[in-house]
């Protein structure tokens, strides 16, 4: 599947929801917020939001310092 993520263009992934994907980039659940096609998703949402061919997301990873 070809997804648009970050603004960089995805081929050949597997995931066929935003939880899967989420778990084949290998991010950290906690601190990972996303953006499906325009829309905030909660992480409750993850698993429900299927993936379509060309899709947008936005994956932000939050990272406390000081």
């Amino acid at each position: 599947m070809k997804l648009l993520i970050n603004g960089e263009t995805r081929e050949g992934l597997l995931a066929r929801t935003v939880a899967e994907l989420v778990a084949e980039l290998g991010l950290p659940l906690p601190a990972t917020l996303v953006e499906h096609n325009g829309v905030a998703l909660r992480r409750t949402e993850w698993s429900e939001c299927e993936l379509n061919e060309g899709d947008r997301l936005e994956i932000i990873r939050i990272v406390a310092g000081g």
